[in-house]
């Protein structure tokens, strides 16, 4: 039986939330193309599926209770070798994986003459690395602008070493022909404003699919947010303990209702790479499009996409560690009226039978 396994390993904020439910939206219409994206149950969404598989795989345990990953991975790889034709695996916390990790999960879905590919998207750092910072206060980290963008430039957070190509490529693609190695681009603006589908046509390239193949679009992304909605975030993250931040239901209100549904698309400036970090976005560019030419691998798209646009000489540049107080002030009364919608709209507690016991055992007291 021929197998071919894509693995779509990130990085983060390279459209990898619209791909994803793509993917999972067209599944049945894919899989009668022998094209499988793996899931577990009606329960569970494909994307939580492969999230916690590749949590499982490289033996980490958060956005969750303790456990709630363990096994995912040996049911992904069931999975997998059930399917012929084409499988694709895809979540952007792979991007950083360990040698170990990325060598299991070789040995795992290899042999029987099954082709590994590793896919990769990348753009410029002038592009993501801001995105990166708004993203991981969305996470919970409390840090700001200056402190993340310096410790970016030293590789420290995983924000860093998820946007390394070279080194991502390395780890994953050890013991790969560079042709099982595809580096998808992420256009610029200006590319995607005159072809909204150009990235999932490049994606599709890639895993040898005919777009025709998923014909439901997705409307999911995962939302940008500006410099005065990142700063509210922050804040409220240095007000929330870890314990809250670690709770189930912290994703679903933090991340889904107040950050996407909420704050996501306001019109406060947009965060930014300052202009004296612009020489290092484009000298990390230069060195990863020669990385490119030198290694081999399957590039499509533009390598120049990896290469920051220039700074425009009449734009002036607003910081957003210095984002105005009224900017905020206006973010914080949105993220307060949406939070207190949601609470109000939530069953009263003391209506349910639980509410009815303890306000027994309270009288019971008096």
């Amino acid at each position: 039986m021929s197998r071919r396994v894509y693995v779509h390993v990130g990085a983060p904020k390279t459209g990898t939330t619209y791909l994803q439910d793509r993917l999972a939206k067209n599944a049945k219409s894919l899989a009668s193309h022998d094209v499988h994206i793996p899931s577990r149950t009606p329960l569970m969404s494909t994307g939580m599926f492969h999230f916690r598989a590749a949590l499982d795989l490289m033996g980490q345990d958060w956005g969750g209770p303790p456990g709630h990953a363990e096994g995912a991975w040996d049911a992904m790889v069931r999975r997998v070798r059930r399917a012929s034709g084409t499988s694709i695996i895809s979540h952007e916390i792979l991007a950083p994986a360990q040698a170990q990790h990325v060598a299991r999960l070789k040995d795992d879905l290899g042999g029987d003459g099954t082709e590994i590919h590793i896919v990769y998207s990348a753009r410029d750092l002038a592009r993501q690395a801001p995105a990166g910072w708004q993203e991981s206060v969305k996470q919970g980290r409390r840090w700001k602008f200056g402190r993340y963008l310096s410790r970016v430039r030293n590789g420290n957070p995983w924000f860093a070493r998820a946007f390394d190509l070279p080194a991502v490529l390395t780890t994953w693609g050890n013991g790969l022909s560079p042709d099982h190695i595809h580096v998808v681009t992420v256009p610029q603006s200006g590319a995607v404003a005159a072809d909204p589908d150009l990235l999932w046509r490049r994606f599709c390239t890639v895993f040898g699919i005919d777009p025709e193949w998923a014909p439901e679009d997705s409307d999911r992304a995962n939302a940008s947010l500006g410099s005065a909605e990142t700063q509210v975030l922050r804040a409220l993250n240095e007000r929330i303990d870890r314990r809250t931040r670690n709770n189930p239901g912290y994703d679903a209100l933090i991340l889904g209702m107040l950050a996407d549904e909420t704050l996501g698309g306001h019109e406060s400036p947009p965060i930014l790479l300052p202009p004296k970090f612009h020489d290092w976005a484009r000298e990390r560019g230069d060195a990863w499009v020669e990385w490119l030419e030198q290694s081999g691998v399957d590039v499509v798209g533009d390598p120049a996409d990896l290469l920051p646009e220039p700074w425009p000489d009449d734009q002036r540049y607003r910081h957003p560690d210095r984002v105005s107080v009224e900017a905020q002030l206006t973010a914080a009364l949105d993220a307060l009226a949406a939070m207190t919608e949601e609470a109000a709209s939530r069953p009263d507690p003391d209506s349910s039978m639980l509410g009815r016991i303890r306000r027994a055992r309270e009288a019971y007291r008096r």
